[in-house]
């Protein structure tokens, strides 16, 4: 089903704003501790000297350091796990004001470490934010995409990247030594994060909660109508409602659908790998490798001052999520993230070889800058962006806040993975390490080709029958080979690549 043409109303400009500050959170948190790094390491040295009556050696402080970077990875891990848990409960609003409690936590522990003397309330403190991060990955883009117009919930989930993106742009900025990144102001920088937290939670109260949430799980038919009217701005929202009716009539006749459920029933099982694929093709990409050693690899490449050329591949990042917000509902969710891993595959083998000519030719290094470039904007365009969002549309009501804590689950975890990895990997592999990138990047290329469904301008239901009409036509074919002819039915132009 095509909506019309959509207007973009006041509060639901407002209300999707509100929660991206939980993606804000998101990206600030994982770009905060890069640039603080030596004086960070300096402050654990510090610490544990005066608390030991030996020399701390090396390797603890190193292993101390690894943990406060980890751990908020850790944290996420178990915070994405646990969405259903509160979204169910509480409603999709409610739990991003409730968990903002964590974000202060987190965010305390972390400013007053240094007062405090104390590594134990940094690393908690990063954990407790972890926490914080994994449970918002969750909680806004189902948000965003329960709220949104089905003609725009495309563009407005690309937003949930865009907070993330400017997240990671305002860290590094505030982490330069003009402003934050100094012996004295790091906690302060750490613990920036309070600051959001308190505008969203002082803001939430002023958003609606989803309408699907109140129709489907509260049965307050009357209120989501309402909410539907005034988000977006017209009074015809009968034929949305009866759609979400469907859905409850529908789920009232399956039970709850458990993570156990999620991958033993059929009709889950197709979405759910295209879910989990999705998120390892967003981690597995090589960008966080790219984000996380970009100083180190601009340094190399001969930057005099690596820091700025690193916050200038931030503000590539943030250009070009705008530019996918524009595209996302012409070009589609597949082609985009199919456009968007082939040009990060030739970039990534374009990086590989400017790497290994570079001190041969000194004209390689700025072909390796302009590869990274490159590199990040094609993420953007679609492997950053789609992988949130797309998983709230592959699934109902029902199992989505299952489908969103698996995935989310597998997005953290192939991000700890490739931070404690990489630099293994690059320090055995050198230049080569980006050709294991490459060949990450050709498999999801090739599997989103012929696995991943197009769902631009097609509602939840819509999208729910097509999988489930899959399953069953799966189902039938282990049954036996014969199939009468007339049973056939023919496929529906929306089915396509499903």
């Amino acid at each position: 089903m095509e909506s019309n043409k959509q207007d973009v109303t006041a509060p639901l400009v407002f209300a999707i704003a509100i929660a991206a500050i939980g993606s804000f959170q998101f990206g600030y948190n994982t770009g905060v501790i890069n640039a603080p790094e030596m004086i960070i390491k300096d402050f654990i040295n510090y610490t544990m000297e005066e608390k030991l009556e030996n020399p701390p050696t090396t390797v603890f402080l190193t292993t101390l350091w690894s943990l406060s970077v980890a751990i908020f990875s850790i944290g996420g891990m178990i915070g994405s796990f646990s969405v259903g848990l509160f979204v169910n409960r509480f409603g999709r609003r409610n739990s991003m004001l409730i968990v903002n409690l964590l974000a202060i936590t987190g965010g305390c522990l972390m400013g007053f470490c240094k007062i405090a003397e104390s590594i134990e309330m940094l690393i908690l403190g990063r954990l407790v934010i972890g926490l914080f991060c994994g449970l918002c990955t969750g909680f806004v883009p189902m948000y965003i995409g329960e709220i949104a117009p089905t003609a725009l919930r495309g563009a407005f989930g690309t937003l949930n990247q865009l907070g993330i993106v400017i997240g990671i742009l305002v860290a590094q900025i505030f982490g330069l030594k003009v402003i934050l990144g100094t012996e004295d102001l790091w906690p302060v920088l750490l613990g920036f994060t309070i600051l959001p937290a308190l505008l969203q939670s002082a803001a939430l109260p002023f958003c609606p909660e989803s309408p699907r949430f109140l129709l489907i799980n509260r049965k307050e038919e009357e209120n989501a109508k309402k909410i539907l009217q005034r988000l977006w701005g017209t009074q015809d929202v009968a034929q949305d409602i009866q759609e979400m009716k469907d859905e409850s009539a529908r789920m009232a006749q399956e039970k709850k659908v458990t993570l156990l459920e999620l991958f033993r029933v059929r009709s889950y099982q197709q979405p759910l790998m295209i879910s989990i694929m999705l998120q390892l093709s967003q981690q597995l990409s090589g960008i966080n490798a790219v984000f996380y050693y970009s100083t180190g690899i601009f340094k190399d490449a001969g930057v005099k001052e690596p820091i700025y050329a690193t916050i200038g591949a931030g503000v590539v990042n943030t250009i070009f999520t705008v530019v996918s917000l524009f595209l996302v509902e012409k070009a589609g969710r597949r082609t985009l993230h199919m456009i968007g891993l082939g040009g990060m595959a030739a970039c990534s083998i374009l990086m590989t070889v400017s790497l290994l000519l570079k001190d041969a030719y000194k004209w390689m290094s700025f072909v390796c800058i302009g590869a990274i470039l490159v590199f990040v904007a094609f993420f953007e365009i679609g492997p950053g962006p789609i992988p949130w969002f797309i998983v709230a549309e592959l699934f109902s009501q029902g199992p989505r806040p299952a489908a969103m804590a698996v995935a989310g689950c597998s997005n953290w975890t192939s991000n700890f993975l490739v931070g404690l990895l990489f630099p293994s990997a690059a320090f055995y592999l050198g230049a080569y390490v980006f050709i294991v990138f490459t060949g990450f990047l050709v498999i999801f290329l090739v599997f989103t080709f012929f696995k991943v469904p197009e769902t631009r301008g097609r509602t939840f239901e819509e999208i729910t029958r097509a999988f489930e009409r899959q399953a069953q036509g799966a189902n039938r074919a282990e049954k036996g080979p014969i199939v009468e002819m007339n049973s056939i039915q023919p496929v529906k132009e929306t089915d396509t690549n499903v």
